[in-house]
């Protein structure tokens, strides 16, 4: 699955950073939390959008508040602005021709 957007990304980054932090590994936060593995490696990579209940699953298992994971997540998004794709714009030698 792609990636849905930066701010997923950034949140998947978090998780990844404070499960790291903890040496947890995707499998022990995945039974910590009742969710499956998969789940937890989809959010990481920012494929997966995590309900409510589900984050506040994750940060009780870090042993943080949501408040702190998502304030990670903002200063990730701030150290790593997002990278937009570019946007190829007409140059005179491909504009059309109205004349």
């Amino acid at each position: 699955m792609p990636i849905r957007s930066p701010a997923h990304a950034a949140f998947g980054e978090a998780i990844r950073q404070m499960r790291g932090e903890l040496g947890l590994s995707q499998e022990s936060l995945a039974e910590t939390c009742d969710l499956d593995r998969t789940y937890i490696s989809g959010i990481e990579r920012g494929s997966r959008n995590p309900s409510l209940t589900n984050i506040l699953k994750i940060a009780a298992a870090l042993g943080v508040r949501p408040a702190d994971l998502l304030a990670r997540t903002e200063d990730l998004q701030r150290t790593s602005p997002p990278t937009r794709p570019t946007i190829a714009h007409a140059t005179s030698s491909t504009k059309a021709r109205t004349d």
